[in-house]
């Protein structure tokens, strides 16, 4: 018998093989507990869900015990950044709140959500808040994804009521290693330094 007799059954028997194992694989995919319901997955392959920490929309607050700086607003709303930090990856998360002073509701400003028609179809957002390295000379936008949406707090509510706080988180590229202070603009407050960790 030559050889090439030979390799036809060796392929037959692997193909064989590969759909009896695909097969095996899917059932096990797919198996129940008999009444309809797929099994639960298992702990170790749950993502791990986020702490609440006791907001009423469940919603994660920022870390209030420290202020990095607190930039007054033209219309009565402070900017209270609690965090600058950066993460893994090579990013720079900052985390705060707006904070209203006056004594009645403040409508947020449209210019919250910056120039650009991509991101401004995505709804509310703080796309229009920058970083600036003086000591680089760069400026960094706040980081959007693959559908334009920007990584800060999104969607929030028109307006903020009397005395109450919108928790925010604005995600950036994060500077050089070297650097250590930025300078924070944002439509309708004054420049502020901050220092990042």
């Amino acid at each position: 018998m030559s050889i090439r007799y030979v390799r036809g059954p060796r392929r037959a028997g692997a193909a064989v093989l590969l759909a009896a194992t695909l097969t095996l694989s899917m059932a096990a995919c797919g198996s129940d507990d008999g009444n309809g319901k797929g099994k639960e997955p298992s702990s170790s392959s749950a993502p791990a869900k986020s702490k609440d920490t006791g907001s009423p929309s469940g919603e994660t607050l920022p870390d209030t015990s420290q202020v990095l700086v607190t930039v007054k607003g033209d219309k009565g709303i402070d900017l209270i950044l609690h965090v600058a930090k950066r993460d893994e990856g090579g990013f720079l998360t900052l985390t705060g709140e707006f904070k209203n002073t006056t004594g009645s509701r403040v409508v947020t400003p449209v210019q919250w959500s910056g120039q650009e028609e991509a991101v401004a179809r995505t709804g509310p957002s703080l796309a229009a808040m920058t970083l600036v390295d003086s000591q680089d000379k760069k400026r960094y936008y706040v980081l959007r994804d693959t559908d334009n949406r920007p990584l800060t707090t999104t969607s929030y509510d028109s307006g903020i009521d009397a005395g109450k706080s919108l928790p925010f988180f604005a995600q950036f590229p994060a500077p050089a290693q070297t650097t250590t202070k930025v300078d924070l603009q944002f439509p309708g407050f004054t420049t502020a330094t901050i220092e990042i960790s």
